[in-house]
């Protein structure tokens, strides 16, 4: 988390974005790193995000070279709550954990895990840090 809350604190006021990378066991989503990545939005990057999809093509080559996979997104939400907006279930997938982090005048204040329901509805799911 530490890693997380560096990278989107250091984008803000705009969105900042990364993979999260680990391993999947049935739902449940085990982190292993986070690596941070460009977010490619210029016309309204203080609330949107996309991926570069040639940068994210090359984190999951890496991942996998390592057996591992990227698992999920974490995205930051400058000055807003930590709850996935209309645009981020519209371009969302319903296998990836996206972790939702509300960065509070450059202050990272609460971060939310969600994932996408056959219907595309954000349902929360448990985030727990351990040592």
């Amino acid at each position: 988390m530490d890693q997380v809350r560096q990278h989107l604190e250091a984008g803000y006021p705009n969105e900042a974005c990364g993979a999260l990378i680990g391993q999947a066991d049935g739902a449940e989503h085990t982190v292993a790193e986070f690596r941070g990545m460009r977010n490619t939005i210029t016309d309204r990057p203080w609330d949107r995000y996309a991926l570069d999809p040639l940068e994210q093509l090359r984190v999951q080559k890496d991942a996998e070279s390592r057996g591992l996979e990227i698992i999920g997104f974490a995205h930051s939400h400058p000055d807003h709550p930590a709850i996935p907006s209309r645009f981020d279930a519209d371009h969302g997938w319903s296998f990836y954990s996206y972790v939702v982090a509300s960065v509070q005048k450059g202050t990272l204040r609460e971060a939310r895990s969600w994932r996408l329901d056959d219907g595309g509805v954000f349902q929360e799911e448990p985030l727990t840090e351990t040592a």
